[in-house]
């Protein structure tokens, strides 16, 4: 792994994400979290955010420190990537119908409304934006992306494993990635 490359874990949020840091911490690549939200029902591992990324589009002074570690990031966010670093983006995907039971699952615990947008009209959405995403990652000269399914990873996790550490230059030790899959949090299957 590059001392100059940016590793950046992106997708739609309850997508895996933070199951994929955990992975990357496990098999020994320094992460850049903040530890300001903390694990709790929804995710009991931890978020590993880091709470600056969310003020990227203002504020890019942090990406200095992001060299040759990796941070989570939204997909959304993905656009305000400045062009005057490196970067490698490992993209989860994840059935959409396990993203919005995930994320109705987490607004139900916390008490807030779960029916403002449909499920059919926010899969339209999401989808409509995975593909925007996509073409625009497709257009950066300086980023290299893998996908990866989040589904595919908990019924291949060596594999995947495999796969992740050679796109991340094979220092990763992938028996420690694997160790932190964790069968008993997918909860949201479809």
């Amino acid at each position: 792994m590059g001392k100059e490359i940016i590793t950046i874990v992106s997708g739609l949020p309850r997508s895996g994400t933070s199951m994929l840091m955990g992975m990357l911490e496990a098999g020994g690549m320094e992460v850049l979290t903040d530890y300001i939200r903390t694990p709790d029902e929804d995710n009991p591992k931890g978020y590993y955010e880091f709470e600056r990324v969310k003020k990227i589009e203002r504020d890019q002074t942090w990406m200095e420190d992001a060299k040759g570690k990796v941070v989570k990031m939204i997909s959304d966010l993905l656009k305000y990537l400045p062009q005057s670093y490196t970067y490698k983006v490992i993209f989860m995907r994840r059935k959409i119908e396990e993203v919005l039971a995930s994320q109705s699952q987490m607004l139900i615990r916390r008490g807030k409304p779960t029916d403002a947008v449909s499920d059919e009209k926010l899969a339209e959405l999401y989808r409509k934006h995975l593909k925007q995403v996509e073409a625009w990652i497709e257009k950066q000269s300086n980023i290299n992306v893998i996908y990866v399914s989040y589904n595919d990873i908990l019924k291949n996790p060596v594999e995947n494993a495999k796969k992740i550490n050679e796109f991340l230059g094979k220092t990763l030790n992938v028996e420690n990635m694997v160790s932190v899959v964790d069968q008993a949090l997918y909860r949201q299957r479809k």
